[in-house]
């Protein structure tokens, strides 16, 4: 027994713990709904269809992807079959992964402990994303490898950021975004070490282009010209306009912030997109401080919101300009930037509210923010699958 009790201070004491609780409470959640529904949803249908082909030697280049993303499925359903946890393994575990790259980019930035485990318990339970990394789309694994660019940029490895920018933009060209949101910032803040940066900038679509062809050809057993791939996949996007669109959940980038924004994916059980109220009611206070902050040459607030501008506000003029159809997930990227200046204010809240000694939290800081975490959990388990698999008795009719 005091082997087990000073094993479990030894625990206590350790400087990851609730991080690790973070990242193991998302994956058993997960894990809790990966099987259901048994049968591909949304866009799984397309994805899980051409995995299915690649798997058994027979795949086609869909032209309007990359194939990174669909390579990954097929390598979840070579490793554990053609059923929902091959197609979903790797969503699931790219969903955690960035989980943890959040957080290290957090504590890169300098943020405190606290605020870094604030903004990683948001982003890690935070529906849209939740979501996300749970079915078998490509999004989830471009937005982890764009957030492991920008660790690696953080950490000023520069080559490396250019490489996973790659990756990403190899996975979905809106990965290339990840490009935009580094470059806005070493312009604003950094400067340093100009010619490697530069180097590593032209590396990022150097990369793209030269390995291009060898996905391709693990993909589909053919190899591609890389300028027509690239001419193809963008014509494919520019051709979806809200014009010739009549998806019944197409909207307008703006329109995913100024109101709540829900996008079905399944109903039994409910899989439903959409930014938790937590998050998005915040999106614009919490940016304009951001922004504000930035101002001051704040390190967190200057890269917050130029994650913010380079993955969420370039969508506004694109569409005007171009009319391209796009859909609420396509925030996802977005989430990030919100949760660290959420996790900023929260923690700069508790400190402005402790005593002279440090303790205890003045006029309920404390259980005011553990009561909005709390809310952000419910949340999640209420309007996902997490709630009928856990309490299976509960029923309800949804409307559609």
């Amino acid at each position: 027994m005091e082997v087990i009790a000073r094993t479990l201070r030894r625990l206590y004491r350790w400087q990851h713990l609730w991080l690790a609780l973070i990242l193991l409470t998302s994956l058993l959640m997960h894990a809790s709904i990966i099987g259901q529904p048994d049968t591909p949803m949304f866009d799984e249908q397309y994805y899980v269809k051409d995995a299915q082909a690649i798997a058994e030697g027979n795949g086609e280049l869909r032209r309007e992807h990359p194939p990174v993303g669909q390579l990954l499925v097929a390598a979840g359903i070579m490793l554990f079959g053609d059923n929902p946890v091959g197609w979903r393994f790797f969503a699931v575990l790219f969903g955690v992964a960035g989980t943890l790259f959040f957080y290290l980019i957090c504590h890169t930035l300098g943020m405190s402990s606290r605020a870094a485990l604030i903004a990683t318990f948001l982003l890690g339970f935070e529906a849209l994303m939740f979501i996300q990394s749970s079915i078998a789309m490509l999004d989830i694994f471009s937005i982890t490898l764009m957030l492991v660019s920008f660790w690696l940029y953080l950490k000023r490895r520069y080559p490396l950021s250019a490489a996973a920018v790659a990756l990403s933009t190899l996975t979905k060209l809106t990965g290339g975004l990840a490009l935009f949101v580094i470059v806005l910032h070493w312009l604003l803040l950094r400067r340093d070490r100009p010619v490697a940066f530069c180097s590593s900038v032209l590396l990022a679509p150097a990369l793209f282009v030269f390995t291009l062809p060898g996905f391709d050809y693990l993909l589909s057993g053919s190899t591609s010209n890389p300028v027509n791939r690239i001419t193809e996949m963008l014509t494919a996007g520019a051709s979806l306009t809200f014009a010739n669109t009549t998806h019944p959940h197409a909207s307008r980038p703006w329109e995913w912030v100024l109101g709540p924004q829900m996008m079905p994916y399944w109903w039994e059980p409910q899989y439903v997109a959409f930014i938790s109220f937590t998050v998005g009611v915040f999106v614009i206070p919490v940016m304009c401080l951001m922004v504000y902050r930035a101002t001051k040459r704040d390190e967190v607030a200057t890269f917050s919101a130029t994650w913010f501008l380079g993955t969420f506000l370039i969508w506004i003029p694109l569409v005007l300009i171009t009319d391209r159809v796009t859909y609420l997930y396509y925030f996802c990227p977005t989430v990030g930037a919100i949760c660290i200046g959420l996790g900023w204010f929260l923690d700069r809240f508790l400190t402005s509210n402790v005593g002279a000694t440090g303790a205890p939290f003045r006029r309920g800081a404390l259980p005011a923010v553990i009561a909005y975490l709390a809310l952000h959990l419910a949340i999640l388990v209420a309007l996902t699958p997490l709630w009928s698999r856990w309490i299976p008795l509960y029923d309800v009719t949804l409307p559609g």
